[in-house]
């Protein structure tokens, strides 16, 4: 794949996980400023389709972006990025600010990460699971179609049992992307998951993980459980709160 054509993949997905909606050349014309003709794009789009990057649903459609492209992308295009200073010091102040209602610390985190990500998080600390963001989740687009509504469903209601296999197929402190089929939760070909098994200074284990649909933002949600990660994992927020309370 070329230079040009990585961009175009990029402005792909980029709309397609604003929109849900499939792209056409004409969008990406008025939309992106791209330094070449619509004839271009077009024959560009036509090569990563016939190269297994893109998908057209429908003869008439735009494209979407295939397993294959969101793993292109995330892995030679994407990059890593940090939460700014302003995002860390709003994530420490809405943790402590869950805390404070008495939550326990994996609900706690659960419900944070679910409400930055806008998609299902988990936390897990030992024996501690916590889930949140079901209804956020069965609220995409993806998923209004009654079948795949259920399918999703009921892969959510069998999640925890799929925390062992993460941990021992990802290392401590590596936030791991699984795309689509790739997932490890069985069931959910649709969904893409973002994972984050840590440790504590205590040895006590935990993961993060965030589940949404294929089309998430895969930088904003790795940057997020990178921070919350480390966070737990060097028991600062811990020392944050015995300080508060």
């Amino acid at each position: 794949m070329n230079k040009r054509q990585e961009e175009i993949l990029a402005a792909v997905i980029e709309e397609y996980t604003e929109t849900a909606i499939p792209v056409g050349s004409k969008v990406l014309v008025e939309k992106y400023s791209f330094d070449m003709s619509p004839a271009t794009i077009r024959n560009d789009m036509n090569k990563l389709e016939e190269d297994g990057f893109l998908h057209q649903p429908h003869i008439s459609a735009g494209r979407i972006p295939t397993d294959k492209g969101y793993k292109y992308f995330v892995e030679e295009i994407m990059g890593d990025t940090e939460l700014s200073l302003a995002d860390q010091k709003k994530l420490q102040a809405e943790l402590l600010k869950l805390k404070a209602q008495n939550q326990r610390l994996s609900r706690t985190t659960a419900k944070l990460l679910s409400g930055l990500s806008g998609n299902l998080a988990i936390s897990t600390i030992e024996k501690d699971f916590s889930e949140f963001g079901i209804k956020e989740l069965l609220g995409k687009p993806e998923f209004q179609e009654v079948d795949e509504f259920c399918k999703v469903a009921e892969a959510l209601d069998y999640i925890d049992e799929n925390i062992d296999f993460i941990l021992k197929n990802v290392k401590d402190n590596e936030t791991k992307i699984f795309i689509g089929k790739d997932n490890p939760i069985k069931g959910i070909p649709n969904c893409s998951l973002v994972v984050s098994p840590y440790k504590t200074k205590s040895g006590q284990k935990g993961v993060l993980a965030i589940i949404g649909p294929k089309r998430m933002k895969y930088a904003e949600n790795k940057s997020l459980l990178n921070y919350v990660r480390k966070m737990l994992s060097t028991s600062v927020l811990i020392i944050m709160l015995v300080n508060i309370f």
